[in-house]
């Protein structure tokens, strides 16, 4: 199984911008649709973004769209998760998951995602 770990999180003002990466170890990722979901305390999980195993196709949650982008770089084995225009209820842990045989609408709904990291912290506060 693909083995996952997440960085780049932290604390930002309003308006500013993270980049979250996510790094994948041992198999390779370019087989893997990967996506960026998010947990804010006391709210169930969502998905923000995902992109298919090639990078061709992308999708993303309405209140990110225009905001945020998703990258990646099969050869590095990397995911990225650009977000600008911060918000504070982007506040929340962000977790990266893989998902074999997933379109990204599928991806996006957490459907047929088998691996997750072990997120990283993002928070939005003046």
């Amino acid at each position: 199984q693909l083995q996952l770990v997440e960085s780049g999180g932290g604390l930002v003002q309003p308006g500013g911008s993270l980049r979250l990466s996510c790094a994948a170890s041992a198999l390779r990722m370019d087989y893997y649709a990967i996506g960026w979901f998010r947990q804010a305390p006391g709210k169930e999980r969502e998905g923000v973004s995902c992109i298919s195993s090639s990078g061709i196709s992308t999708n993303y949650a309405d209140s990110v769209k225009g905001r945020f982008t998703i990258s990646r770089d099969n050869a590095k084995n990397t995911v990225y998760l650009q977000m600008n225009s911060l918000k504070p209820e982007d506040t929340a842990i962000y977790y990266c998951a893989a998902g074999l045989r997933t379109t990204v609408q599928e991806c996006l709904m957490g459907r047929y995602i088998g691996s997750w990291g072990q997120g990283t912290q993002v928070t939005v506060s003046s």
